[in-house]
């Protein structure tokens, strides 16, 4: 059976159209599903019962199934726990700031890259998801937030796995968020985040969907680089840089570098300096993020006034550099903490 939010506009009104039903049908259930957030079929009043019936029969929806909500004591947070059916878990994030309501999605059920400091790959790659699973944590996270007369912003693949590890999943789903007939979202909106495929980097920026590019650096050099990161033993520093370089140059978005400070790993004076030496004269931005607590590792967080000198000489070299707040550590949904679930 097809996924019903793995198909693009033109699929599903083919396959209205094959099914001899009318061609407004189709706007309509695009309305239902990515303006209004709805994944039951029973809920459509506007469409006859025989045709409900039809796409409950051929057209998979409602994937997810939401277990919890766990809303963090800093009151902008929210962690949503679906149980997918194959009895798997994964989690999405939803970040509320000012106007802004992002949603912090998965693409994998656990994690390839093992990245040293993060909980979402301790036990590796259990699957990819579907395009309609990745989609469906939006879809159903919007459907919370417009019954509070809110929406859903912005995109940030960010969650559980490494996105461009399962490339056409990621990119269908691209693809969906911002088709002007579905989700609508703006490009300049959505984020992904990769420890440095090199040759999926180069595909992305064929694609024609300029959606901004997030690099996992987390090191000044090399050699730092693949104790943290393992992925960096694939590609050479230097062959990741220049990736990500040619992303900015053929799609005009700024490259974001993610660099998590950890104690006595990567957060020194010299560390700082040596990050300004190799991002010297790029356009892009170091978003600097403090290491969140993951049960099983002995690293730590750097002090307070260690990130401010770090992120000081930064600025005084010329960079743009943020400092992310920490946010939903208390209910485990901070940068690094997303973690396979078993019931």
């Amino acid at each position: 059976m097809q996924e019903f939010c793995s198909l693009y506009a033109k699929e599903i009104k083919k396959f209205i159209e094959n099914e001899g039903k009318k061609a407004f049908r189709a706007s309509q259930l695009f309305d239902w599903v990515y303006q209004k957030g709805i994944t039951d079929y029973k809920e459509m009043l506007n469409l006859p019962a025989n045709f409900r019936t039809l796409l409950k029969e051929k057209l998979s929806l409602g994937l997810l199934k939401l277990q919890t909500i766990e809303n963090s004591k800093d009151g902008e947070t929210a962690k949503f726990l679906w149980k997918l059916s194959c009895g798997r878990f994964v989690e999405s994030v939803l970040i509320s700031s000012g106007d802004r309501r992002t949603v912090c999605v998965s693409s994998q059920v656990g994690c390839p890259a093992r990245c040293a400091f993060c909980a979402s790959g301790r036990e590796g790659l259990i699957r990819n998801l579907t395009p309609a699973e990745i989609i469906e944590q939006v879809v159903l996270i919007n459907h919370h937030l417009i019954q509070k007369g809110e929406r859903v912003s912005h995109l940030v693949f960010m969650g559980m796995g490494e996105p461009l590890e399962n490339y056409s999943s990621v990119v269908r789903a691209l693809k969906i968020f911002i088709d002007p007939e579905l989700f609508k979202f703006s490009p300049r909106k959505i984020t992904v985040s990769t420890v440095g495929m090199v040759p999926h980097i180069k595909r992305l920026m064929q694609e024609g969907i300029k959606v901004n590019l997030a690099l996992s650096l987390h090191a000044p050099n090399q050699k730092i680089r693949k104790k943290i990161v393992p992925y960096a033993r694939k590609f050479s520093l230097e062959e990741v840089l220049q990736s990500v370089r040619d992303y900015a140059k053929v799609t005009k978005r700024d490259i974001t570098f993610e660099y998590v400070l950890i104690d006595g790993v990567n957060d020194q004076q010299e560390h700082a300096e040596e990050l300004a030496d190799l991002l010297e004269r790029q356009q892009c931005c170091v978003n600097l993020i403090p290491f969140n607590p993951v049960y099983g590792t002995s690293l730590k967080r750097p002090e307070k006034a260690r990130v401010e000198s770090f992120r000081n000489t930064l600025i005084h070299r010329g960079m743009r550099s943020t400092w992310r707040y920490t946010k939903g550590k208390d209910i485990a949904a901070a940068c690094g903490q997303l973690a396979l679930k078993k019931i």
